[in-house]
């Protein structure tokens, strides 16, 4: 995920007095707990989407949740939800949480955090008896991050109805797995799990994050308060030409897959790429084949990344993508597929300012941020009010073995996010009735 662009100018406060807190150590001891689940030799994190691991990871979490009094159930999509009973079961809930899966060399914050940090939430409400008007859930959502099976953000997607059930089951990953498959071990490895039907209605949404950027960290920030998510674009595209013998075949007479490759990504990097500062573009995947030294290649395949936060650009330069490699193929042909179309999106202004005020009652600085990485807010934010929470990471680095939150900014981005749910519990700020 890419970085975010931040807005404005750092604000804080003296911390209120007698505000709740959430219990930090436990909250540090739990994420560290769950990095030890396909924990890699670097110090990171390999925790694939509908893996033995993850299902781990939901053994874990549910333990936690049973061991406080919460509930746990699952829905169709394999998307993981832990509540806080309310009074009124049948009244649509507040959501706050994010995924447990990683990259495969992914870190121990990314996502996984705001699934912990909205858990300890629900824990803090339930060891002082809280119980509120409506259900508070802790959501994991399943395959966020894309990397087994793509595209990613696959539970929320299918929970707010951007893609059928039927497409998600049928997507296999490189070595032929099926969702559906996958998704069928997930829930016999849970059998006595209630399940919830997919895509019920929700109060409002709230994600906690770390934010993938510099920004928070070279402000001295420690929340951001995310003002929406830039839109993304992401092709699949396959060059064929004509496989030939390196040594015999002479070069007019060649249809080579990877020369048609490096004049297209050429042109798009020099046209797509330096569009303007706002653009990112990025070929994250490239296949050649067959990939032998003394044979021309046949067949190129790569996946494209674009990004904008202005949708009408981003609708422009997708386009463009499909005109340059239609137009430089040839001698070879070219089929352009669109993965994920994903609008730029703003949350929720009321939601925002509760954030801001949040973060100004415990005493921490904080500033309004853009998303520049996707996120499953991106299709809560349509459904229901919806707000996300920022933190800094070290450097800025994620999707890395050495991606780095501090305890005190993960304690901190936890305690905003109580107090932004305190009023849906029928709390005041204070805790009191």
């Amino acid at each position: 995920m890419a970085n975010a662009t931040a807005t404005g100018t750092a604000a804080t406060a003296p911390p209120a007095q007698g505000a709740w807190r959430i219990d930090a150590d436990r909250l540090w001891r739990r994420l560290m707990a769950l990095a030890c689940i396909g924990a890699t030799p670097g110090g990171g994190v390999d925790r694939q989407a509908l893996s033995r691991e993850e299902i781990d990871a939901w053994r874990t979490m549910i333990g936690w949740a049973e061991s406080s009094g919460l509930e746990a159930s699952t829905d169709p999509a394999g998307n993981l939800f832990i509540a806080l009973p309310g009074a009124d079961r049948d009244a649509p809930p507040v959501l706050a949480g994010s995924h447990l899966d990683s990259q495969p060399g992914g870190g121990r914050f990314d996502g996984v955090y705001g699934v912990v940090a909205a858990l300890e939430v629900l824990t803090t409400l339930a060891g002082r008896g809280v119980r509120p008007p409506v259900d508070i859930v802790c959501v994991a959502w399943m395959n966020e991050e894309g990397s087994r099976f793509a595209p990613g953000m696959m539970g929320s997607e299918a929970f707010a109805g951007v893609r059928s059930l039927e497409a998600v089951r049928a997507v296999r990953d490189a070595g032929g797995v099926a969702v559906g498959d996958a998704l069928d071990a997930l829930h016999a490895a849970f059998p006595a799990l209630r399940r919830k039907p997919l895509g019920f209605a929700v109060a409002a949404y709230l994600e906690a994050h770390i934010e993938q950027g510099p920004v928070l960290e070279a402000q001295q920030c420690t929340i951001g308060v995310v003002t929406g998510i830039q839109g993304k674009k992401t092709f699949d595209i396959v060059i064929e030409g004509q496989r030939g013998h390196a040594g015999t075949l002479a070069m007019a007479d060649r249809q080579d897959a990877l020369e048609a490759f490096t004049r297209i990504a050429s042109a798009l990097y020099a046209e797509v790429g330096r569009h303007d500062e706002a653009v990112k573009f990025t070929i994250g995947r490239l296949q050649v084949e067959p990939n032998a030294p003394s044979v021309v290649p046949e067949r190129v395949t790569l996946r494209i990344d674009l990004r904008h936060p202005d949708n009408a650009v981003l609708g422009h330069l997708g386009q463009r993508i499909a005109e340059l490699c239609a137009a430089l193929a040839a001698p070879c042909s070219v089929r352009v597929t669109a993965l994920v179309d994903a609008p730029s999106n703003g949350f929720d202004p009321a939601l925002q300012q509760s954030i801001a005020r949040a973060a100004a009652r415990i005493g921490v600085p904080h500033m309004p941020i853009l998303s520049a990485a996707g996120h499953d807010a991106r299709h809560m934010a349509p459904l229901c009010p919806s707000a996300m929470i920022f933190i800094p990471c070290r450097g800025g680095v994620s999707h890395a073995e050495h991606e780095w939150a501090e305890p005190a900014h993960v304690a901190a981005g936890a305690d905003v996010l109580l107090d932004v749910l305190l009023p849906w519990a029928g709390l005041a700020k204070d805790g009191t009735p």
